[in-house]
Protein backbone atom coordinates (compact mmCIF):
# COMPACT_ATOMS: atom_id res chain seq x y z
CA UNK A 1 0.00 0.00 0.00
CA UNK A 2 2.84 2.36 0.94
CA UNK A 3 4.57 1.59 -2.34
CA UNK A 4 1.39 2.48 -4.28
CA UNK A 5 1.04 5.75 -2.38
CA UNK A 6 4.65 6.69 -3.17
CA UNK A 7 4.10 5.93 -6.84
CA UNK A 8 0.95 8.06 -6.87
CA UNK A 9 2.81 11.03 -5.31
CA UNK A 10 5.62 10.65 -7.84
CA UNK A 11 3.03 10.55 -10.61
CA UNK A 12 1.42 13.78 -9.39
CA UNK A 13 4.84 15.41 -9.10
CA UNK A 14 5.65 14.42 -12.67
CA UNK A 15 2.37 15.91 -13.85
CA UNK A 16 3.11 19.19 -12.05
CA UNK A 17 6.45 19.39 -13.83
CA UNK A 18 4.78 19.21 -17.23
CA UNK A 19 1.74 21.37 -16.32
CA UNK A 20 2.44 24.98 -17.32
CA UNK A 21 0.92 27.94 -19.15
CA UNK A 22 1.82 28.67 -22.78
CA UNK A 23 1.00 31.65 -24.95
CA UNK A 24 0.20 31.61 -28.67
CA UNK A 25 -0.51 34.85 -30.53
CA UNK A 26 -2.99 34.85 -33.41
CA UNK A 27 -0.59 37.28 -35.18
CA UNK A 28 2.63 38.88 -34.02
CA UNK A 29 2.60 41.80 -36.48
CA UNK A 30 -0.17 44.27 -37.32
CA UNK A 31 0.33 46.33 -40.47
CA UNK A 32 -1.72 49.55 -40.49
CA UNK A 33 -0.76 50.19 -44.09
CA UNK A 34 -0.91 53.84 -45.15
CA UNK A 35 -2.37 56.23 -42.57
CA UNK A 36 -2.68 60.01 -42.54
CA UNK A 37 -0.73 62.10 -40.07
CA UNK A 38 -3.72 64.31 -39.23
CA UNK A 39 -6.28 61.49 -38.83
CA UNK A 40 -5.31 60.82 -35.20
CA UNK A 41 -4.16 57.74 -33.33
CA UNK A 42 -4.55 54.21 -34.70
CA UNK A 43 -4.93 51.06 -32.62
CA UNK A 44 -4.53 47.35 -33.26
CA UNK A 45 -5.64 44.39 -31.18
CA UNK A 46 -3.34 41.42 -30.63
CA UNK A 47 -5.21 38.34 -29.41
CA UNK A 48 -3.56 35.32 -27.84
CA UNK A 49 -4.60 31.92 -26.49
CA UNK A 50 -3.38 30.03 -23.45
CA UNK A 51 -2.43 26.70 -25.03
CA UNK A 52 -1.03 25.37 -21.75
CA UNK A 53 -2.75 23.65 -18.86
CA UNK A 54 -2.24 26.27 -16.14
CA UNK A 55 -3.38 29.89 -15.85
CA UNK A 56 -1.40 32.31 -18.03
CA UNK A 57 -0.55 35.81 -16.75
CA UNK A 58 1.12 38.69 -18.59
CA UNK A 59 3.84 39.92 -16.24
CA UNK A 60 5.05 42.76 -18.46
CA UNK A 61 3.95 44.71 -21.55
CA UNK A 62 6.62 47.26 -22.55
CA UNK A 63 6.08 49.27 -25.75
CA UNK A 64 8.98 50.80 -27.67
CA UNK A 65 9.36 54.51 -28.37
CA UNK A 66 6.33 56.14 -30.02
CA UNK A 67 4.01 53.25 -29.29
CA UNK A 68 1.73 52.68 -26.30
CA UNK A 69 -0.11 49.65 -24.93
CA UNK A 70 -3.49 51.27 -24.40
CA UNK A 71 -4.94 48.22 -22.68
CA UNK A 72 -4.29 44.50 -22.16
CA UNK A 73 -5.59 41.53 -20.19
CA UNK A 74 -4.32 41.97 -16.66
CA UNK A 75 -6.04 38.97 -15.07
CA UNK A 76 -4.99 35.29 -15.41
CA UNK A 77 -6.18 33.58 -18.60
CA UNK A 78 -7.41 30.02 -18.06
CA UNK A 79 -6.24 27.15 -20.32
CA UNK A 80 -7.94 27.38 -23.72
CA UNK A 81 -9.15 30.93 -23.11
CA UNK A 82 -8.10 34.11 -24.94
CA UNK A 83 -6.56 37.44 -23.90
CA UNK A 84 -5.62 40.62 -25.76
CA UNK A 85 -3.16 43.50 -26.03
CA UNK A 86 -4.19 46.77 -27.69
CA UNK A 87 -1.30 48.74 -29.24
CA UNK A 88 -1.76 52.40 -30.18
CA UNK A 89 0.38 54.63 -32.40
CA UNK A 90 0.13 58.43 -32.70
CA UNK A 91 1.24 59.50 -36.20
CA UNK A 92 1.21 63.25 -35.52
CA UNK A 93 4.56 64.82 -36.46
CA UNK A 94 5.87 61.35 -37.44
CA UNK A 95 5.66 61.19 -41.24
CA UNK A 96 7.20 58.20 -43.01
CA UNK A 97 7.39 54.49 -42.33
CA UNK A 98 7.42 53.07 -38.82
CA UNK A 99 8.02 49.67 -37.23
CA UNK A 100 7.48 49.57 -33.46
CA UNK A 101 7.89 46.70 -31.05
CA UNK A 102 6.23 45.66 -27.80
CA UNK A 103 7.99 43.29 -25.41
CA UNK A 104 5.63 40.86 -23.69
CA UNK A 105 6.64 38.69 -20.75
CA UNK A 106 4.56 35.94 -19.14
CA UNK A 107 4.59 33.65 -16.10
CA UNK A 108 5.76 30.69 -18.16
CA UNK A 109 8.44 28.71 -16.25
CA UNK A 110 12.05 29.47 -17.13
CA UNK A 111 14.01 26.19 -17.17
CA UNK A 112 17.63 26.54 -16.05
CA UNK A 113 17.04 30.26 -15.49
CA UNK A 114 16.63 30.93 -19.24
CA UNK A 115 15.24 34.49 -19.29
CA UNK A 116 14.25 34.18 -22.97
CA UNK A 117 11.49 31.72 -22.14
CA UNK A 118 8.24 33.59 -21.60
CA UNK A 119 9.54 36.67 -23.44
CA UNK A 120 8.01 37.65 -26.80
CA UNK A 121 8.10 40.54 -29.28
CA UNK A 122 5.04 41.75 -31.18
CA UNK A 123 5.09 44.53 -33.77
CA UNK A 124 3.03 47.28 -35.39
CA UNK A 125 4.09 48.91 -38.64
CA UNK A 126 2.85 51.17 -41.38
CA UNK A 127 3.50 54.37 -43.28
CA UNK A 128 2.37 57.85 -42.27
CA UNK A 129 1.33 60.23 -45.06
CA UNK A 130 2.66 63.71 -44.29
CA UNK A 131 -0.07 66.26 -43.69
CA UNK A 132 -0.05 69.61 -45.51
CA UNK A 133 1.53 72.44 -43.47
CA UNK A 134 -0.86 74.45 -41.28
CA UNK A 135 -1.25 78.22 -41.59
CA UNK A 136 0.92 78.53 -38.48
CA UNK A 137 3.73 76.44 -39.98
CA UNK A 138 3.57 78.33 -43.29
CA UNK A 139 4.17 81.53 -41.30
CA UNK A 140 6.96 79.92 -39.29
CA UNK A 141 4.99 79.61 -36.03
CA UNK A 142 5.12 75.89 -35.32
CA UNK A 143 5.29 76.21 -31.51
CA UNK A 144 2.08 76.15 -29.50
CA UNK A 145 -1.49 75.03 -30.07
CA UNK A 146 -3.51 78.25 -29.97
CA UNK A 147 -4.02 81.31 -32.18
CA UNK A 148 -1.65 83.59 -30.23
CA UNK A 149 1.86 82.32 -30.87
CA UNK A 150 5.52 83.15 -30.25
CA UNK A 151 7.76 82.37 -33.21
CA UNK A 152 10.66 81.19 -31.03
CA UNK A 153 9.66 80.58 -27.42
CA UNK A 154 13.12 79.37 -26.36
CA UNK A 155 15.60 82.25 -26.08
CA UNK A 156 19.29 81.99 -25.19
CA UNK A 157 21.21 84.99 -23.91
CA UNK A 158 24.82 85.49 -22.75
CA UNK A 159 25.72 88.47 -20.58
CA UNK A 160 28.07 89.75 -17.90
CA UNK A 161 26.90 90.15 -14.32
CA UNK A 162 27.09 93.96 -14.73
CA UNK A 163 25.01 94.02 -17.92
CA UNK A 164 21.39 94.58 -18.82
CA UNK A 165 20.52 93.24 -22.27
CA UNK A 166 17.42 93.35 -24.41
CA UNK A 167 16.12 90.73 -26.82
CA UNK A 168 13.09 90.59 -29.07
CA UNK A 169 10.66 87.84 -30.03
CA UNK A 170 8.12 87.82 -32.83
CA UNK A 171 4.49 87.33 -31.77
CA UNK A 172 1.47 86.90 -34.03
CA UNK A 173 -2.28 86.91 -33.45
CA UNK A 174 -3.80 84.42 -35.89
CA UNK A 175 -7.31 84.88 -34.48
CA UNK A 176 -10.08 87.28 -35.51
CA UNK A 177 -10.20 88.93 -32.08
CA UNK A 178 -7.97 91.47 -30.34
CA UNK A 179 -5.85 89.97 -27.57
CA UNK A 180 -3.44 91.17 -24.90
CA UNK A 181 0.06 89.75 -24.48
CA UNK A 182 0.75 90.12 -20.77
CA UNK A 183 3.52 88.32 -18.80
CA UNK A 184 2.48 86.95 -15.41
CA UNK A 185 4.62 87.16 -12.24
CA UNK A 186 7.85 88.21 -13.94
CA UNK A 187 11.02 88.06 -11.81
CA UNK A 188 12.39 91.52 -10.97
CA UNK A 189 15.36 91.09 -13.37
CA UNK A 190 13.15 90.56 -16.46
CA UNK A 191 10.81 93.24 -17.78
CA UNK A 192 8.58 93.66 -20.83
CA UNK A 193 5.76 96.09 -21.64
CA UNK A 194 2.26 94.70 -22.06
CA UNK A 195 1.12 94.41 -25.68
CA UNK A 196 -2.22 94.53 -27.48
CA UNK A 197 -2.41 92.42 -30.62
CA UNK A 198 -5.00 93.19 -33.28
CA UNK A 199 -6.50 90.36 -35.40
CA UNK A 200 -3.83 89.04 -37.80
CA UNK A 201 -1.16 91.37 -36.34
CA UNK A 202 2.50 90.34 -36.08
CA UNK A 203 4.80 92.39 -33.88
CA UNK A 204 8.14 92.39 -32.11
CA UNK A 205 8.05 92.23 -28.32
CA UNK A 206 11.18 93.44 -26.52
CA UNK A 207 12.28 91.93 -23.21
CA UNK A 208 14.94 93.37 -20.89
CA UNK A 209 17.16 91.06 -18.82
CA UNK A 210 19.13 92.72 -15.98
CA UNK A 211 21.91 90.43 -14.74
CA UNK A 212 22.96 92.95 -12.07
CA UNK A 213 19.52 92.68 -10.45
CA UNK A 214 19.73 88.89 -10.55
CA UNK A 215 23.04 88.99 -8.68
CA UNK A 216 24.14 85.45 -9.58
CA UNK A 217 26.69 83.75 -11.82
CA UNK A 218 26.37 80.68 -14.04
CA UNK A 219 23.72 79.08 -16.24
CA UNK A 220 20.02 79.56 -15.52
CA UNK A 221 16.63 78.73 -17.00
CA UNK A 222 13.57 80.94 -16.48
CA UNK A 223 10.12 79.71 -17.47
CA UNK A 224 7.81 82.66 -18.19
CA UNK A 225 4.03 82.56 -18.46
CA UNK A 226 2.27 84.91 -20.90
CA UNK A 227 -1.46 85.57 -20.44
CA UNK A 228 -3.58 86.10 -23.58
CA UNK A 229 -7.26 85.98 -24.55
CA UNK A 230 -6.74 82.96 -26.79
CA UNK A 231 -9.60 80.47 -26.39
CA UNK A 232 -7.41 77.40 -27.03
CA UNK A 233 -4.17 78.22 -25.21
CA UNK A 234 -4.76 81.31 -23.04
CA UNK A 235 -1.37 80.94 -21.31
CA UNK A 236 1.82 80.61 -23.38
CA UNK A 237 5.06 79.29 -21.94
CA UNK A 238 8.35 80.92 -22.83
CA UNK A 239 11.82 79.70 -21.78
CA UNK A 240 14.83 81.97 -21.30
CA UNK A 241 18.21 80.27 -20.92
CA UNK A 242 20.84 82.67 -19.65
CA UNK A 243 24.57 82.37 -19.07
CA UNK A 244 25.87 85.03 -16.68
CA UNK A 245 29.63 85.51 -16.44
CA UNK A 246 31.56 87.67 -14.03
CA UNK A 247 32.80 90.98 -15.42
CA UNK A 248 36.56 91.22 -14.92
CA UNK A 249 37.07 94.05 -17.42
CA UNK A 250 37.57 96.76 -14.79
CA UNK A 251 40.34 94.94 -12.91
CA UNK A 252 43.72 96.69 -12.95
CA UNK A 253 46.91 94.85 -14.00
CA UNK A 254 47.87 94.63 -10.30
CA UNK A 255 44.47 93.16 -9.39
CA UNK A 256 44.78 90.60 -12.17
CA UNK A 257 48.25 89.67 -10.96
CA UNK A 258 46.98 89.18 -7.40
CA UNK A 259 43.73 87.46 -8.46
CA UNK A 260 42.74 84.02 -7.19
CA UNK A 261 43.70 81.01 -9.32
CA UNK A 262 41.54 77.89 -9.29
CA UNK A 263 43.14 74.49 -9.77
CA UNK A 264 41.02 71.32 -9.90
CA UNK A 265 42.65 68.08 -8.73
CA UNK A 266 41.23 66.14 -11.69
CA UNK A 267 38.86 66.82 -14.60
CA UNK A 268 37.30 63.33 -14.59
CA UNK A 269 35.63 61.06 -12.05
CA UNK A 270 34.80 57.45 -12.91
CA UNK A 271 32.53 55.60 -10.47
CA UNK A 272 32.91 52.45 -12.63
CA UNK A 273 30.43 49.70 -11.67
CA UNK A 274 27.75 50.80 -9.19
CA UNK A 275 25.20 48.59 -7.45
CA UNK A 276 21.60 49.73 -7.86
CA UNK A 277 19.92 51.58 -4.97
CA UNK A 278 23.26 52.78 -3.59
CA UNK A 279 24.73 56.28 -3.28
CA UNK A 280 28.52 56.05 -3.64
CA UNK A 281 30.61 59.23 -3.28
CA UNK A 282 33.98 60.44 -4.50
CA UNK A 283 35.96 63.48 -3.33
CA UNK A 284 38.34 65.82 -5.11
CA UNK A 285 39.91 69.12 -4.11
CA UNK A 286 39.89 72.58 -5.66
CA UNK A 287 42.93 74.66 -4.63
CA UNK A 288 43.53 78.42 -4.66
CA UNK A 289 47.00 79.09 -6.11
CA UNK A 290 46.44 82.87 -6.25
CA UNK A 291 46.97 85.70 -3.80
CA UNK A 292 43.37 86.64 -3.00
CA UNK A 293 40.40 84.52 -1.78
CA UNK A 294 38.80 82.22 -4.33
CA UNK A 295 35.01 82.15 -4.28
CA UNK A 296 32.99 79.24 -5.67
CA UNK A 297 30.06 81.00 -7.34
CA UNK A 298 28.08 77.98 -8.53
CA UNK A 299 28.13 74.16 -8.67
CA UNK A 300 25.81 72.70 -11.30
CA UNK A 301 25.39 69.17 -12.71
CA UNK A 302 23.95 68.41 -16.15
CA UNK A 303 22.48 65.13 -14.86
CA UNK A 304 20.57 64.80 -11.57
CA UNK A 305 22.09 61.34 -11.08
CA UNK A 306 25.28 63.18 -10.07
CA UNK A 307 25.18 65.85 -7.35
CA UNK A 308 28.01 67.93 -5.89
CA UNK A 309 28.61 69.90 -2.68
CA UNK A 310 31.61 71.78 -1.30
CA UNK A 311 32.71 71.98 2.33
CA UNK A 312 33.45 75.69 1.79
CA UNK A 313 32.62 78.34 -0.79
CA UNK A 314 35.48 80.72 0.08
CA UNK A 315 39.04 79.41 -0.24
CA UNK A 316 41.95 81.47 1.15
CA UNK A 317 45.36 81.82 -0.49
CA UNK A 318 47.08 78.41 -0.73
CA UNK A 319 43.96 76.80 0.76
CA UNK A 320 41.64 74.19 -0.69
CA UNK A 321 38.03 73.01 -0.55
CA UNK A 322 36.80 69.43 -0.72
CA UNK A 323 34.17 68.71 -3.37
CA UNK A 324 31.99 65.64 -2.75
CA UNK A 325 30.25 64.09 -5.76
CA UNK A 326 27.44 61.60 -5.15
CA UNK A 327 26.01 59.16 -7.69
CA UNK A 328 22.39 58.33 -6.81
CA UNK A 329 21.58 55.02 -8.51
CA UNK A 330 17.94 54.74 -7.43
CA UNK A 331 15.51 54.26 -10.38
CA UNK A 332 18.36 54.41 -12.92
CA UNK A 333 20.15 51.67 -14.84
CA UNK A 334 23.04 51.46 -17.29
CA UNK A 335 25.74 53.95 -18.25
CA UNK A 336 25.39 57.46 -16.79
CA UNK A 337 27.41 60.61 -17.39
CA UNK A 338 27.35 64.28 -16.45
CA UNK A 339 29.31 67.48 -16.82
CA UNK A 340 29.54 69.47 -13.59
CA UNK A 341 30.16 73.21 -13.93
CA UNK A 342 32.23 74.91 -11.22
CA UNK A 343 32.03 78.70 -11.52
CA UNK A 344 34.65 80.76 -9.63
CA UNK A 345 36.00 84.31 -9.46
CA UNK A 346 39.27 83.32 -11.16
CA UNK A 347 39.55 85.86 -14.02
CA UNK A 348 41.72 83.54 -16.11
CA UNK A 349 39.62 80.40 -15.64
CA UNK A 350 36.21 81.21 -14.19
CA UNK A 351 34.56 78.01 -15.46
CA UNK A 352 35.95 74.59 -14.52
CA UNK A 353 34.40 71.42 -15.93
CA UNK A 354 34.32 68.09 -14.12
CA UNK A 355 33.25 65.09 -16.24
CA UNK A 356 31.63 62.24 -14.29
CA UNK A 357 30.55 58.78 -15.37
CA UNK A 358 29.46 55.45 -13.93
CA UNK A 359 27.66 52.25 -14.86
CA UNK A 360 24.64 51.33 -12.71
CA UNK A 361 24.23 47.56 -12.68
CA UNK A 362 20.91 46.03 -13.70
Amino acid sequence: MKKQLICFVLFLSALSLFAQPAIKFDVTTIDFGSIKEDDGKVSGKFEYTNTGDQDLLLTGVKPGCGCTAADYTKTPVAPGEKGFIIATYNPFNRPGSFNKSIKVTTNEPKPDGNENVGSYMIYIKGNVEKRPPSKYEVAGYSNGSGDIRIKDNNVKIDLLNTESKSFTVLVKNFSEKTSTFEPVNLPNYISVPNQTLKPGEETEVTFQYDAAKRGEFGAFKDVLTIQTQDSIEPRITMIIESSIKEDFSKLTPKQLQDAPKAELETATLDFEKVEKNTNPTKQITITNKGKNPLFIRQLKSSNTVFSIVSDKMEIPKDGFATLTVTLTSRNRRGAQSATIEIVTNDPANSLLLLNCKGDILQ
